[in-house]
């Protein structure tokens, strides 16, 4: 099969694209037939991506991306409920070869349906922004009717789908985004929405029950100041830990695949309450552009078949 890979430790200028051997499903598993891979340009500075989950380097070449949308190829040992030929979109293991490959293997626990109304290309861009919307909003911040929530990096991969969850949740939405982005990021849900490149957002928004922070930096030390006593502010930009004072909850967090969690993304998505946007689509053969990518809006994402 081809695959994207990188024979040392590098940025997207180290692709080459090379013949491998396809993987083999173990128990519990399944193979993919990939026909997109999103891209998180990230990736290539996380742990997981050179080493494996012993702490150890990982043996080259290594092969990045880590989520997809295809169709089930080949079933290990001991797998149920699915069958070759469904479609279906997901995360594989961070510490294994990625997807940006024309076959990748996943836990069965880590792949749901693909949502019947986007196509590839839309699904593979959405698992793992959905999935950080949906663990840091509901799971970490628990977003009720009627509270108010702060997003910032409204109009990002994760921040888009923060904006459609809180929305559905009830919640009174207020959004950071740059001015290009601001009638986009109304048109996902936001009540208000704030330039942060013009006012700073600390000067318009009081009293909020929980921030969702994309940003990080100076942007997430100032929001402490906005956050109700008892509020809650969840960061997926910070280097580590956040220091919480005695009035507030926080937590920075890496995504997790869930099986459950996909399956009522899928179920949003098909719903109209959710959608994503794919920020520049490109062909297998030119992922260093795809990683160097900087869209406005949504993530980048790479066309297998």
């Amino acid at each position: 099969m081809r695959a994207i890979c990188l024979r040392s430790r590098s940025g997207p200028e180290g692709f080459t694209v090379e013949e491998r051997p396809r993987p083999e499903p173990r128990s519990g598993e399944v193979l993919v037939r990939v026909h997109a891979a999103g891209v998180t340009p990230t990736e290539l500075s996380w742990v997981p991506t050179w080493t494996t989950n012993e702490g150890t380097p990982r043996s080259f070449p290594v092969v990045p991306g880590h989520e997809f949308s295809g169709e089930i190829a080949a079933l290990g040992a001991g797998v149920t409920g699915v069958a070759v030929g469904d479609l279906v979109y997901g995360m594989n293991d961070w510490y294994a070869d990625g997807a940006q490959a024309e076959f990748c293997v996943a836990p069965l626990e880590w792949i749901a349906p693909k949502p019947l109304t986007l196509d590839h290309t839309a699904a593979a861009i959405t698992p793992i922004s959905a999935l950080t919307a949906w663990q840091g909003l509901i799971e970490r911040c628990d977003v009720k009717s009627e509270q108010r929530v702060l997003i910032h990096g409204g109009s990002g991969a994760v921040g888009a789908f923060a904006v459609q969850l809180a929305k559905w949740r009830g919640a009174h939405v207020i959004a950071t985004a740059s001015s290009h982005n601001l009638d986009s990021v109304r048109s996902l849900g936001a009540a208000e929405v704030v330039d942060y490149r013009t006012s700073k957002f600390e000067d318009v928004v009081r009293e909020v029950d929980a921030v969702f922070d994309t940003v990080g930096g100076e942007t997430l030390a100032r929001s402490w100041g906005v956050l109700k006593p008892g509020g809650r502010l969840v960061t997926i930009a910070a280097s580590g830990e956040v220091t919480a004072d005695e009035r507030t909850k926080t937590a920075f967090f890496i995504v997790e695949a869930n099986r459950a969690q996909l399956a009522e993304v899928a179920r949003l998505i098909d719903g109209g309450v959710l959608r994503p946007e794919v920020g520049g689509a490109f062909p297998f053969t030119e992922a260093r552009a795809a990683y160097e990518h900087k869209p406005r809006r949504g993530k980048a994402v790479l066309r297998v078949v």
